[in-house]
């Protein structure tokens, strides 16, 4: 999947790479998005920090929040929990 929008139709490329870099935001799932979304988002950072920020939240408490990323679309606590498994994942370790 890619993340980068092709010029045709603005859909994405698929060279199934992933942009770890891209910047994302964290938000609450229930913030209710509208004109001032990016004042709701609770920290930004890069696609990795975000998820890697999302993996150290208590289980139980991931599924309040999502994962907004830059011109691409919202991604849930499953979702970036299977993508923090990825073999690519940028881990800081």
């Amino acid at each position: 999947m890619s993340d980068h929008p092709s010029t045709f139709e603005g859909t994405p490329g698929n060279t199934g790479a992933l942009n770890w870099e891209d910047r994302a935001a964290l938000h609450r799932k229930d913030d209710g998005d509208g004109v001032l979304d990016g004042a709701n988002s609770l920290k930004r950072g890069s696609f990795a920090e975000i998820i890697e920020h999302l993996m150290l939240l208590p289980a139980d408490d991931r599924d309040a929040y999502v994962i907004e990323k830059a011109g691409d679309r919202e991604y849930s606590a499953d979702e970036a929990a299977a993508l923090y498994q990825h073999p690519d994942f940028p881990r800081n370790d």
